[in-house]
């Protein structure tokens, strides 16, 4: 194993920055911590699902985290003691676009950025994943990858839960209602041939179904669902993150907060009635989110959202899409939708 010459990396950061290598992680040799700064590294790989070994440590003691691509988390922070090596893996999905897929390119190849409160990284290799199963992600600007800070989606948060062998796909974009979802050639046709048969697909469309009626509503999330099916996926339908609109008697009991829409369309209601009539997994966000706003309080609860930020009530902070995030990983466990073993809890 090579050390990571802190002192040696940082004065190629000044020098140089990162420099791209040939891609070997393809072709099923490790590409390694040449490829890093004190900073973070990069990966010259093509597109693809690659997975993720590192070693934390170093000689003093040290918490790390890992994020990368477009502001995705990666890795929770993890600590070691001085001396210590610890070992952990994760599998991440490189795409182009790297981020929301009506934004921008990105940076070509897979880049990590190092974090925490005292970040050590003794070794790293990446590889081409072989087995792998997808958890693709359908949705809108709560659940995206969100490319400027404050703002984070739920989907953004969640790859740190996962371990080696299983990705996120994260395909939700900014603005999108069922309908737009539907009809984007970048969006819906171009996820749906992706999807491989065991993949989960998981569905949240709702906040800007704002003129959407009902009949529609229903038939395009019923048009996703059979869409996942044919090619073999499993879909799952996750009914909306609320919004923080408290009533005076610090409920949430009102239509803007529940996202019932201008024409009446109860969006959380008409979700739960597709995922029981087409036998599909229902992940109750609306629900959960609702009883962790409403237990917070209307104080408390500004940190979950960008209220202190933006004065906004519908978009989360990192923290609130990392607790939201939590809650989904709990129900993919809860209802068995991934292994006990590819998931990280606590």
């Amino acid at each position: 194993m090579r050390r990571f010459n802190l002192a040696v990396l940082a004065a190629v950061t000044l020098s140089a920055g990162l420099t791209a290598v040939p891609a070997q992680a393809h072709s099923g040799r490790p590409l390694g911590i040449e490829n890093c700064t004190t900073a973070g590294c990069h990966f010259d790989v093509p597109p693809g699902t690659y997975d993720v070994k590192v070693l934390l440590g170093g000689d003093a003691a040290s918490s790390t985290k890992i994020s990368g691509e477009t502001r995705r988390s990666l890795l929770p922070e993890t600590a070691a003691e001085a001396g210590e090596r610890v070992s952990r893996s994760f599998t991440v999905n490189v795409r182009t676009p790297e981020g929301e897929p009506t934004g921008p390119d990105g940076t070509p190849g897979l880049d990590l950025v190092l974090g925490g409160s005292a970040p050590a990284l003794a070794d790293i290799k990446v590889t081409r994943a072989r087995h792998t199963r997808q958890i693709f992600l359908v949705g809108d600007s709560t659940v995206c990858d969100q490319p400027g800070d404050p703002y984070s989606g739920w989907g953004q948060q969640l790859p740190q839960y996962l371990r080696k062998g299983v990705s996120v796909a994260n395909y939700a974009d900014s603005g999108e209602s069922t309908v737009t979802y539907l009809s984007e050639p970048r969006l819906w046709a171009t996820v749906q041939p992706l999807i491989r048969p065991g993949d989960l697909v998981l569905v949240q469309l709702a906040h800007n179904d704002k003129t959407t009626d009902e009949a529609t509503y229903r038939a395009n999330l019923e048009t996703l669902v059979a869409g996942v099916r044919e090619k073999g996926g499993n879909p799952v339908l996750v009914t909306p993150i609320v919004r923080r609109w408290f009533n005076s008697d610090g409920t949430l009991n009102n239509g803007t907060a529940l996202l019932v829409n201008g024409l009446g369309v109860d969006h959380p209601a008409v979700i739960r009635s597709v995922a029981a009539a087409e036998d599909v997994p229902l992940i109750d966000l609306t629900a959960k989110t609702k009883a962790l706003v409403e237990s917070l309080g209307v104080e408390g609860s500004k940190a979950i959202y960008l209220y202190n930020e933006k004065r906004d009530n519908t978009h989360t902070s990192v923290h609130g899409a990392t607790v939201y995030a939590g809650l989904v990983r709990d129900e993919l466990l809860a209802q068995g939708l991934v292994p006990k073993g590819s998931v990280r809890v606590g």
